[in-house]
């Protein structure tokens, strides 16, 4: 095998891995971002300057719930908002009752008959 064949493997490899990282990274944020932070520990762990370094730089972005973070608008990522569980009243005028906030119904389950 000749050294320009080599060459042209090993960039060929490097941009295969690289597209790859790209559509994980894409498809699967919480995966990956759960891949970079047992990285950026066990890098933070080691005794080199380097690596420790290196293990900050790795460390996921935490999801701010901003369009400004950089992710996409699937929810996955930010805060989660809670759910109110307050009462409103209906104004005056209208019929007078208060209206109360929707409980969860409990879910309930059947045997399948054969």
């Amino acid at each position: 095998m000749s050294k320009g064949l080599l060459i042209q493997y090993v960039v060929l490899g490097l941009i295969v891995a690289a597209s790859v990282l790209v559509v994980l990274r894409k498809l699967a944020p919480q995966l990956t971002s759960r891949w970079l932070a047992a990285a950026s520990i066990r890098l933070s762990r080691s005794d080199s300057r380097l690596l420790k370094a290196l293990g900050r730089r790795l460390q996921p972005k935490q999801g701010t719930g901003d369009c400004s973070d950089g992710c996409s608008t699937c929810g996955a990522c930010g805060p989660k908002k809670p759910v109110a569980a307050s009462t409103e009243s209906r104004a005056p005028g209208s019929s007078g009752q208060a209206r109360t906030a929707v409980e969860p119904m409990p879910l309930h389950f059947r045997s399948r008959s054969r």
